[in-house]
């Protein structure tokens, strides 16, 4: 048992470790898929979109990072590997996609995905008291849910 572990008392159940190790792999597949679609947007939409898919994958960078590093603290070693990535996730990897309306579609979906992985972690984070794994789902949450909201009102 690591220290955190032994400090804070928190006994993570392998249900909690697997929802987090599923939600790693579908955060660095969707991240590589924004990044595609910050360099092959193209049309009228191009300057606002593939600043704002910059923005996303660099977000995404720091929440993959966090997820990473609360599997270290919860005693977990996480998946370094895209090719295990790959056999995880439900977010498969996207072609070159230039179309404004299919990319937006892709970032809809995709946080769709984390959203429900999200609440999942939520749930299995709570009969082991694990309330630093709930903040930082619920952290996440409040931000995508948020971007789901604006993109559907830039849809129109």
């Amino acid at each position: 048992m690591n220290n955190v572990l032994k400090i804070t008392k928190v006994n993570p159940s392998k249900e909690l470790i697997g929802k987090l190790e599923a939600l790693l792999a579908n955060m660095q597949i969707f991240y590589t898929n924004l990044r595609a679609l910050h360099w092959h947007i193209e049309g009228k939409q191009f300057f606002e979109l593939h600043k704002q898919y910059e923005n996303l994958y660099d977000e995404m960078a720091e929440q993959i990072d966090e997820v990473a590093e609360r599997l270290l603290q919860l005693g977990a070693k996480p998946e370094n590997k895209f090719s295990e990535y790959l056999k995880i996730s439900s977010i498969k990897e996207i072609g070159k996609i230039s179309d404004a309306k299919e990319g937006i579609a892709i970032v809809e979906e995709g946080y769709g995905v984390l959203i429900s992985l999200e609440r999942e972690i939520i749930d299995a984070a709570e009969p082991v008291k694990d309330e630093v794994t709930t903040d930082l789902m619920v952290g996440f949450l409040g931000g995508q849910e948020k971007l789901i909201w604006m993109l559907n009102a830039y849809k129109g």
